[in-house]
């Protein structure tokens, strides 16, 4: 059985590329969005980088993101919530 190791404080998605966060260097964020609309989220390359790709988080959902350090994230609004983790055996 996997279990979430939590690495640091949840925080609000910033909601542009300028305001993304890296979530301290994470390789790994668990999103939750805690609303009944689904938003778009967005992986950039570095706070106020260019996108890597994006995906739609539906409402009252969990998705954990692998990213590269570096890589920063931001969605397209602030009810979306972020957190580092890491996988436990």
């Amino acid at each position: 059985m996997t279990r979430t190791l939590v690495t640091g404080s949840e925080a609000a998605c910033g909601v542009d590329a300028a305001n993304a966060s890296t979530f301290g260097s994470a390789t790994v964020v668990r999103l939750v969005n805690t609303t009944s609309t689904a938003r778009v989220v967005t992986v950039a390359t570095a706070v106020g980088g260019t996108t890597v790709g994006t995906f739609t988080l539906l409402g009252n959902t969990v998705e954990f993101v692998d990213k590269k350090p570096t890589q920063a994230i931001f969605a397209a609004h602030a009810s979306v919530l972020g957190t580092s983790v890491g996988y436990a055996n």
